[in-house]
């Protein structure tokens, strides 16, 4: 029994040990998400979005869309008629109903989904998050954690779900007023044809568009 005892505990150290080394550190995973979407030239995925905070709770869902450079598409089917496109100048919001489009300069969006702006350029995510950590998640999954700058005033901290191989699954945002936004991406097709017309807003006749102020 203590030869089989022995035996044992050296397999259980020697699995825990490949376990430790096999893990990535953050700069390691960071890395492996650098090079993940610095190669990617298109994206597409079905998104969750959910918020809670300020008395108020909600879940939403669609499609986004990813060009390079700089384009992007969230496309809502619940609720329905939500739309927000980055065409690379000018960030548009817009609702059916809704009684005016808003319009703002892509370099001064400081909208919750500009953490995902660095994915259409040159990505360098240990630039982009001060303080970053690393936690083991479900399915063999890794979380990166980090406080975003340039957004210290409004976001606390901004935590990606990735998988080992440097894809994002999930973003949790939580803002300095202690309400959480998260996202949640399932069926990402990497490269896919995406026709930059696309990511061309034009406004719903008879609708004026507003420029919504610069971030504070």
């Amino acid at each position: 029994m203590r030869r089989g005892g022995t035996v044992l505990a050296a397999a259980l150290v020697s699995v825990s040990l490949c376990a430790q080394q096999s893990a990535p550190s953050a700069k390691e995973l960071a890395t492996r998400v650098d090079f993940h979407y610095n190669s990617l030239r298109s994206l597409r995925a079905d998104f969750t979005e959910s918020y809670q905070g300020l008395g108020m709770k909600r879940t939403e869902s669609g499609t986004l869309l990813l060009r390079k450079p700089g384009r992007m598409k969230w496309e809502y089917a619940e609720p329905p008629g939500k739309l927000f496109v980055l065409d690379g100048k000018f960030a548009w919001f817009y609702s059916a109903g809704d009684p005016q489009v808003q319009r703002v300069p892509a370099k001064e969006l400081d909208d919750l989904r500009s953490p995902l702006r660095f994915l259409l350029g040159h990505t360098e995510l240990e630039r982009e998050l001060n303080h970053l950590t690393i936690t083991p998640a479900a399915n063999g999954s890794f979380t990166l954690s980090g406080e975003p700058k340039g957004q210290e005033n409004r976001v606390a901290r901004l935590t990606l779900t990735v998988t080992a191989d440097g894809a994002i699954e999930g973003i949790e945002i939580e803002e300095t007023d202690g309400a959480m936004t998260r996202f949640a991406f399932t069926h990402q097709q990497a490269d896919v044809p995406i026709s930059p017309e696309t990511f061309r807003f034009t406004p719903p006749k008879g609708v004026p568009v507003v420029n919504a102020p610069p971030p504070v």
